[in-house]
């Protein structure tokens, strides 16, 4: 007896009815990043899994309970990636890329996570990422966040607030971790389990923390900008300058520290109201210490990633976009009309028009049956070969959407110029 199998826990499929939402914001945000003159990079699903546990960090929860990590037949340890950037450090570096040239990466692929699914966050999900390697001055985090508010405004997504923080160098984290160690074992009866296996290993996370019976603990201590360098205020004013004077609005938020170890200087998170809790759509800053931690020389770095997923349900459920047409144009034939005069026709119109979106009707059918399949394909325009049209060498042509237009026979010649005017974008 056949067993049905259905797919994995916290994976999904994306069928056609929303395919193309992911196809039109994936052109849309490549469209973006080729503007500022960013390239793609793309790299393996699974790395050694000492990449990410020297890139991360041990103590994060990435690391220590999300990764899909197994052991080959050799006995090898390898994950499948949970984020990019570690990746993308290990690829430029083994490929040469930064040897001597400033480096502008970008990459859109899936991730996975061993975590508890919830909407807004499943075990496989996909990110489109940039990494910029070679520049360390804050002219180039401001391009980043003046980037992905282009990308807000040709996406459509208007909700959405850009949230910042410094961390400072890594002396003035040092100093503040040894500050944030010292005030919250002061409370250590207020700590739940969580924070305290985090005191002495990773404290900046306990201030992300959402257990609400600390909340008020948490919101008494210490600030970091009170341990920040001359040198790190600079940085991080630098950036706010440039924000300001091209009218990007923003909120300082002293509790945003980001959950991987890397991280320096400015980090930053846009985030929506319209997802519930999982609000962030797009995270990131700077990680200038990487590069060197991975085994290369001390390069500056900076980036962010995007949740694709959480913004195609974002445009979902807010209608964000009207549904384009799955086709638009419906090849329709009379049954006296061989499938090779209609297949030859179909294929001459294709090659005169790039581009152009048509589906054929197969196998046999009358017109009133065919009319209904082009209906319901959501296509603008109905081309019909019957043998009138093949005898005279013309095309008839029909709006389906459009009645005063109504129905019109054309050239070879007219129908291309029509088509090429009137629907290729």
């Amino acid at each position: 007896m056949s067993q049905k199998i259905n797919r994995l826990k916290g994976m999904y499929d994306v069928t056609p009815e929303q395919v193309w939402v992911w196809q039109k914001l994936e052109k849309i945000v490549t469209s973006v990043l080729n503007q500022y003159g960013y390239q793609e990079i793309r790299f393996p699903i699974l790395e050694k899994t000492a990449l990410f546990h020297s890139a991360i960090g041990e103590v994060t929860d990435v690391v220590e309970k999300e990764m899909f990590t197994f052991e080959t037949r050799k006995g090898d340890s390898v994950s499948m990636r949970p984020e990019g950037t570690a990746s993308t450090v290990r690829a430029v570096l083994q490929n040469g890329l930064i040897f001597n040239d400033p480096q502008k990466l970008w990459y859109n692929c899936p991730m996975f996570r061993y975590e508890k699914p919830q909407k807004g966050r499943n075990r496989q999900f996909s990110q489109v990422g940039v990494e910029v390697f070679g520049f360390d001055g804050p002219d180039v985090d401001a391009e980043l966040l003046l980037m992905t508010h282009k990308m807000w405004q040709q996406l459509g997504i208007e909700n959405v607030r850009l949230e910042l923080n410094t961390l400072g160098t890594a002396a003035c984290r040092t100093a503040y971790r040894d500050v944030l160690i010292s005030y919250f074992e002061q409370h250590n009866d207020v700590l739940d389990e969580e924070a305290k296996r985090r005191l002495h290993s990773n404290p900046l996370r306990i201030l992300d923390s959402k257990n609400p019976k600390m909340q008020a603990m948490i919101d008494n201590a210490p600030l970091i900008e009170d341990y920040l360098s001359d040198a790190s205020k600079a940085h991080f004013k630098g950036l706010c300058d440039i924000l300001d004077a091209c009218g990007l609005a923003y909120e300082i938020n002293p509790k945003l520290v980001r959950g991987l170890d890397y991280y320096t200087h400015n980090v930053f998170e846009w985030i929506t109201d319209d997802l519930g809790a999982q609000g962030t759509i797009c995270a990131g800053g700077r990680y200038d210490r990487l590069v060197e931690m991975q085994g290369g020389k001390p390069t500056p770095a900076t980036g962010f990633a995007m949740g694709v997923d959480r913004l195609v349900e974002l445009i979902l459920d807010h209608n964000l976009w009207e549904v384009g047409p799955q086709s638009q144009v419906f090849l329709i034939s009379d049954k006296m009309v061989s499938k090779h005069q209609v297949a030859q026709s179909a294929e001459m119109i294709r090659d005169a028009v790039p581009g152009l979106n048509m589906m054929v009707n197969m196998g046999q059918g009358s017109f009133k049956s065919q009319f209904k399949k082009a209906d319901k394909s959501g296509a603008k325009f109905a081309i019909i070969l019957g043998e009138e049209e093949l005898d005279k060498q013309l095309y008839s042509i029909k709006a389906l959407q459009d009645r005063s237009f109504g129905q019109k026979q054309m050239s070879f010649d007219e129908l291309v110029t029509f088509l090429n005017s009137e629907l290729t974008v």
